[in-house]
């Protein structure tokens, strides 16, 4: 068991090398113990992920294509989107903390990750994914949701991010614009999955970061149009009503429960 468990420590030295060994001296981060280089190694990677793919997105849809996907009123002030690269800055610290904790668990034999597909076949690995992917869209609405209800929840945590709530306000910089504990519970389930579900390490580590990514992509208010996912028309709505679209990737939760608010409907209306 401890030399399997060995594989997991021996993956994110792996990443350790690959981020910090590209990006600074060694003598100054291989003296620190492996949990701190693994939040440290997180915390560049998330920063770095955060800045370039938020100024590549915006500089795509404010300028090459401006008012061809959002009218030039619905375009983000500069100042409002360096207040959100503000919130997030200060929160991303907190952030790192959770899958740099999640690791260390991987890593001491607490969860049912595993290391290898091969260990589980292709098979088995399809659909611990599909499990572990329904987990977290239910955990995500729920929490999401409970962070709208409970009014304490939301008065100090969730209405930090709730101030974007017009068009020209949101922007990608605006997926990671909370308050840190906000942010931490609302990946709380990805982590809580681990331990119910047989999860492929990597995977995990994968999706972890798609996340940065797919927020910034909910943030853009331009409307994919691609059922069930739950793209920025839907989102949009949910920071104009408060009370729509708490899903995360699908749509089928809102639906399931009631909460479902469909942007194209929203356009028929306005004709």
């Amino acid at each position: 068991m401890d030399e399997y468990l060995g594989l997991f420590v021996k993956e994110t030295t792996f990443y350790n090398q690959i981020v910090l060994g590209s990006l600074l001296p060694e003598k100054l981060w291989t003296p620190l113990p492996h949990f701190v280089q693994g939040w440290l190694r997180i915390y560049i990677a998330a920063t770095l992920l955060y800045f370039v793919s938020g100024f590549l997105w915006c500089f795509y849809i404010y300028h090459i294509k401006r008012n061809v996907y959002l009218p030039k009123d619905a375009i983000p002030s500069k100042k409002a989107m360096y207040l959100q690269i503000y919130v997030a800055m200060k929160a991303m610290p907190w952030y790192c903390a959770l899958p740099t904790v999640s690791e260390y668990m991987v890593e001491n034999g607490w969860t049912r990750c595993f290391s290898r597909i091969s260990d589980i076949g292709w098979v088995s690995y399809t659909c611990y994914l599909g499990l572990y992917l329904i987990f977290v869209e239910f955990g995500i609405y729920w929490m999401h949701r409970e962070l709208h209800d409970i009014k304490p929840l939301y008065k100090y945590l969730h209405a930090t991010h709730h101030i974007y709530n017009k068009q020209n306000t949101l922007s990608p910089f605006a997926g990671l614009a909370f308050h840190p504990l906000d942010g931490i519970l609302q990946a709380v389930p990805h982590v809580i999955a681990l331990f119910l579900v047989p999860t492929h390490f990597t995977t995990h580590i994968v999706l972890l970061f798609l996340e940065a990514i797919w927020t910034a992509n909910i943030h853009d208010c331009i409307h994919g149009k691609v059922w069930p996912v739950m793209g920025a028309g839907y989102h949009t709505i949910h920071h104009t009503t408060y009370r729509h679209n708490y899903g995360h990737y699908t749509v089928w939760m809102d639906w399931m429960f009631g909460t479902l608010r469909d942007p194209l409907e929203d356009e028929s209306k306005n004709i």
